[in-house]
């Protein structure tokens, strides 16, 4: 991302989008601005871990960017909209990880189009997670958040595509987009 304007430092995000990626989202609660409506947020990097691991090398840019052209896998929001949406949850590879396949660049598409993001640095932005799914009505996040009225929708959702992966064939990884 060539003057990418997204700081490659620790921070939070916003996911606003301009239509909603299933009809039967209740956005009444939602923060909306300038015709969009906030669904999502996101810290990076996570917390760090107590265990002794080394702590994460994430950062707002390479998540956000990852958020946009990455995979379900390695992605909740795109798994989340790409469910949310009906594209077919599959199994590539070994199996063991599941994506959309080339429906990963149908939700590029998508995103490109609808999704538009917002963030702010914070050294430590672990310290504001739980406050933000407490405080705002963020429909799609579901980690922290059982309390949203969405959140059996979308996991059941999230469940189904997962399911559905499981009963099909593995593929190939697709690659490239040609």
């Amino acid at each position: 991302m060539k003057d990418c304007p997204v700081p490659a430092l620790p921070g939070v995000y916003g996911w606003w989008f301009d239509i909603l990626p299933a009809g039967n989202i209740d956005t009444a609660g939602c923060c909306k601005r300038d015709g969009l409506t906030l669904l999502y947020a996101g810290i990076s990097p996570s917390k760090p871990p107590t265990n002794g691991k080394n702590p994460s090398q994430q950062n707002i840019r390479r998540r956000i960017r990852y958020h946009y052209n990455g995979n379900a896998y390695g992605s909740t929001l795109r798994l989340t909209l790409g469910s949310l949406l009906g594209l077919s949850l599959r199994r590539v590879g070994s199996g063991h990880r599941v994506h959309f396949h080339e429906g990963e660049w149908t939700l590029n598409d998508w995103m490109s189009e609808h999704a538009f993001v917002s963030w702010v640095t914070h050294p430590e932005p672990w310290v504001f997670e739980d406050e933000l799914i407490q405080k705002y009505d963020l429909p799609l996040n579901l980690m922290g958040n059982r309390h949203n009225a969405y959140h059996p929708v979308l996991s059941a959702v999230r469940s189904a595509a997962r399911r559905g992966a499981m009963e099909l064939p593995v593929l190939t990884n697709p690659g490239t987009r040609p």
